[in-house]
């Protein structure tokens, strides 16, 4: 080493770096190992070999390794047509979605040897590739072969000069380079992000007015997808192939360079096309040998340099505007400008310091690091392009509003599916990120991936419950939306952005199907006294009319399992005897209906300090315990099923035990009015069809309370349901045997009573009007204790009937104090049908409540109450097809944000919940950045697998 100076020199430059290393791992700057590796993997794929960023560090590897090894592998071909050839030929395959046609094609195989039916593929995969887009990517493939070879075969190889065929070639590439910037332009809501675009349409508040609007832009789209995916990048191979630098064979600098330009000719077309365009114009401005420029370097190396320039201008002039941006967002903040004013004046002092930071960091591509988000800039280390070590979409803090982003990403995928074909979101680089914003819903997009034809994205979905510091940046994020799509007719041609200098331009706006949501306040409706009079009568209709169509529909089901073997004999049926003589009530009976509801369970006690509406869980819980439960609570009335004999005398003490517990001594005698249960006949041979299960026909209540209250019971709606319905397809007079059914009266009372004492668990026997804080408990699954209310437990199936009737009922009486009475019958099973079909009535706590947004109903509705404003509220989500705003991030600013994020919650562990760089602020929208930051660190609800849009 002493005889060497070079090493001396080294050794003592060594020497001072390693005392500093220590300092550079504090600051943040020295880069983890593995972070490190991948971010140099990452580099040499992107500039050195032509790739893209990939969407995984699996994938990242696989393709560095393949695409090093074709590079290798060009070097020692010997025959030059074959090393055009076969740079031609991998660039095009390695630029595809090579995994996931892979992956699909094996999917599809698996099924044919299988044989089973088409299955869904899992989440990213669910478009297959079709035999079309395979013979697609051959033809061009093929095509692409046979120019190179021809070109590079018959044409003549000389020096690139304004009248050669490679000059040509590249007055070509211009006028491409020009018409494509131009249709990409054309297809955003703003130009340059500066001035707003005159052929884009003012105002896209109404979806079906901005789609007839758009369809200009959306053909200027088909031309401009035409003149990318085909006509360029068969202009660009001409003009590799025509190169004369390809006659040198076994050079290192031909090998990577080649090897690098026919891979981006796919890969990423529009960035090849401006570096081809650059590299042929300084041909023709500065023809003369003897420029370094011009004699060292060949085409492909020229390529490779003029890349990686262009990729550090961008980096530069993106890291200098977020620089300025938190310069003027410390100098703006009110609250903290007398301590950020120094900063800003010695960055102002010492700016050409700021610049080198700034530089330097450009040249390692590593983010500009803010610290605390205040002007303060250090160097982060360099890292990949995703940011974050982990898997993307693995990691997400998953809450009840996760769903509707379940439900609204695969129609968001479509929708900028197109949006990125036409050109609409810019240029698409990995490491690109967009917002997204409806309603209360923020749509965190970010490019993960590019090549031909394809792009892969990730969707992470933000909280719906808005803190101060969201609801501050959502407001802006609203205002800079409004001042670019919701222009005024006689805004002026080509306006300025009125929010240029924030981190977030707008793009353009997708049509997307997705639920919007609505909250109303039901104040004056359902604490209305005559609506509340009303509800208690129509929840017996619909009471009735759900008990007939799920018995109908029961026996539909059934009517191939179960067959009657003799139809002849008449059904046998337990059933209380209503037509008996009346009898006098017990006080035992008065007595126990009286004490019906208990001191917790009062109105007083709805909305203390502490709400007691209980939520999914909690209800879930209790339907348990209730039944499941098998020592009797103490005041309640356990009926014990009856056993199934196949004789036809049946003795009366086995058929009806009850154990009473909690009340006085009750005379057997006169207790014979709640345990005799006669035995019916069906007068009617069909009212099979229509029977209640067995387990539904104990009696839990006195006769003598039934037949009071059976006048509740409406004959005349019951038998208007029995004549609607049209399930008896295997009987030949429909109307005739629907007429006899309705004529059985014992069909009649086995309704009136499973009717009636569903109506009394859910009511009690008071027969008074209920108050609103009843409603709501019920609503929400939580009855009031009665003798009914274990019989009713016991059966969840007819509990959830009867519920839902309940919920019907509730909505019924909102529709008819909104929109007007119900006039007859006809109207009324409408309305009931429609809820049926179209809508889901529930509570948002529920897994119901998530099926049905998953499954897409048309309509969702919940109730619930307000104990801040004291008020009742209704929620309806209402899916139909609306427009989601889309504006593009600055991303060296979000890159420098989760940098000092991760500093300051790895390095500094400050993780204070209130620290100043979590705090909400209009320009830089740092709070959404960090929540859209993958946990730990961040906490986005929703977070998806690597999706892969497919862009013709």
């Amino acid at each position: 080493m002493v005889n060497i100076p070079a090493l001396e020199q080294m050794s003592q430059i060594l020497h001072i770096l390693f005392i500093f290393l220590p300092f550079l791992w504090a600051l943040g700057t020295l880069p983890p190992p593995d972070a490190l590796f991948l971010w140099a993997m990452e580099q040499v794929l992107e500039f050195g070999l032509g790739g893209s960023s990939m969407s995984t560090h699996l994938r990242l590897l696989m393709m560095f390794i393949v695409s090093a090894g074709t590079a290798v592998t060009s070097y020692f071909i010997p025959n030059t047509l074959g090393v055009v050839l076969f740079m031609t030929g991998l660039g095009f395959l390695l630029s595809l979605n090579l995994s996931e046609m892979g992956f699909v094609f094996k999917h599809s195989v698996t099924r044919h040897r299988v044989g089973t039916k088409s299955k869904a593929l899992p989440s990213g995969s669910k478009k297959q590739f079709t035999w079309k887009e395979c013979l697609f990517y051959i033809v061009v493939l093929v095509l692409a072969l046979l120019e190179t070879s021809l070109l590079h075969h018959f044409a003549g190889f000389s020096q690139i000069s304004k009248n050669s065929p490679q000059a040509i070639v590249g007055y070509v590439l211009m006028i491409l380079l020009t018409l494509l910037w131009l249709l990409r332009e054309i297809q955003s809501v703003y130009i340059f992000g500066i001035f707003r675009n005159p052929f884009y349409p003012k105002d896209v508040q109404a979806v079906t007015l901005f789609l007839e609007k758009q369809t200009r832009l959306l053909k200027i789209g088909v031309v401009r997808r035409i003149l990318l995916n085909l006509v360029s990048p068969f202009a660009m191979i001409a003009f590799l192939s025509l190169d004369n630098s390809l006659q040198g064979l076994h050079s290192v600098s031909v090998s990577i360079g080649f090897t690098r330009a026919f891979r981006m000719v796919w890969q990423n077309t529009e960035n090849a096309l401006l570096e081809t365009v650059i590299v042929s114009a300084g041909h023709l401005l500065i023809p003369s040998t003897d420029i370094w420029w011009n004699r060292s370097l060949d085409t492909g190396i020229r390529l490779l340099l003029v890349g990686i320039m262009r990729d550090r201008l961008i980096q530069f002039i993106s890291k200098l505007q977020f620089a300025v941006t938190v310069l003027l967002a410390s100098w703006t903040e009110k609250k903290r400008r007398k301590s950020t004013t120094t900063l800003c004046i010695l960055n102002i002092v010492f700016s050409p310091f700021v610049l080198v930071f700034i530089v330097f960091s450009t040249l390692l591509s590593s983010p500009l690091l803010p610290l605390f988000t205040l002007p303060l800039f250090l160097v982060g280390f360099p890292r990949p392009s995703q940011s974050w070590p982990g898997v993307v979409g693995t990691a997400a803090c998953v809450c009840a509003d996760t769903v509707y982003y379940y439900q609204m990403v695969p129609n968001l995928t479509a929708a900028l599916q197109s949006a990125m074909a036409a050109g609409s979101l810019g240029l698409l680089l990995p490491g690109s990120h967009y917002l997204g914003r409806f309603q209360d819903r923020l749509i965190w997009i970010m490019i993960l991936e590019h090549g031909y034809t394809y792009c892969c994205i990730n969707i992470k979905g933000l909280e719906l419950q808005e803190t101060s510091c969201h609801t501050a940046e959502a407001r802006k994020v609203d205002e800079v939306f409004e001042g670019a799509f919701e222009q005024e007719e006689y805004t002026r041609v080509c306006s300025i952005s009125e929010h240029f200098g924030n981190v977030l331009t707008p793009c353009t706006v997708l049509p997307v199907k997705l639920y919007s949501d609505a909250r109303s306040v039901l104040s004056g409706i359902i604490d209305s006294h005559d609506n509340l009079k009303e509800f208690k009568g129509d929840l017996v209709k619909v009471l009735v009319w759900i008990l007939v169509r799920y018995c109908s529909r029961r026996s539909s089901m059934q009517e191939n399992v179960h067959k009657i073997e003799n139809k002849g004999k008449a059904s046998l049926i337990i059933l209380p005897d209503l037509n008996t003589s009346p009898q006098t009530q017990s006080p035992e009976d008065t007595g126990s209906l009286n004490s019906e509801t208990l001191d917790d369970w009062s109105d007083d006690n709805v909305f203390d300090d502490e709400t007691t509406i209980k939520t999914g869980k909690e209800e879930k819980d209790q339907l348990k315990v209730l039944q499941d439960i098998n020592v009797p609570i103490p005041g309640s009335v356990v009926s014990q099923r009856v056993d199934d004999h196949s004789t036809g005398t049946v003795p009366e003490n086995s058929l009806y035990k009850a154990v009473i517990l909690g009340y006085p001594a009750i005379d057997k005698g006169k207790h014979e009015d709640m345990v005799f249960i006669p035995l019916k006949e069906f007068s009617c041979p069909h009212s099979h069809l229509l029977s209640l299960p067995e387990e539904w026909t104990s009696n839990c209540l006195p006769n003598s309370k039934m037949r009071e209250m059976s006048s509740l019971f409406p004959e005349d709606w019951y038998q208007f349901v029995l004549r609607q319905l049209e399930c008896f397809h295997s009987e030949e007079n429909v109307p005739n045997v629907l007429e006899e059914i309705a004529k059985d009266r014992v069909l009649k009372d086995f309704y009136v009573h499973a009717v009636l004492t569903c109506y009394f668990s859910l009511f009690g026997v008071d027969n008074m009007v209920p108050s609103p804080g009843h409603i709501l408990r019920v609503y929400s699954g939580v009855l009031p204790w009665s003798l009914s209310l274990d019989w009713l437990t016991e059966k969840p199936e007819l509990f959830q009937l009867a519920l839902k009737a309940f919920r019907y009922t509730l909505k019924l009486m909102i529709d008819k104090a909104s929109l007007g009475p119900i006039e007859d019958f006809k109207e009324l099973a409408g309305c009931l049908e429609e809820y049926e079909r179209d809508w889901h009535i529930g509570l948002v706590s529920d897994e119901k409540w998530k099926e049905a947004v998953l499954q897409e109903k048309p309509y969702l509705f919940s109730l619930g109450y307000d104990p801040n404003m004291g008020v009742y509220t209704g929620r309806v989500l209402t899916l139909q097809e609306l427009l989601i705003q889309v504006g593009k991030l600055n991303a060296e600013a979000v890159r420098g944000q989760w940098a000092n994020l991760s500093w300051e919650l790895l390095y500094a562990t400050n993780d204070d919940e209130e620290r100043y760089s979590i705090q909400a602020h209009p320009l830089l929208l740092r709070n959404l950045t960090v929540q859209a930051a993958d946990p730990p660190l961040g906490y986005p609800i929703y977070s998806s697998k690597p999706l892969h849009i497919h862009l013709y």
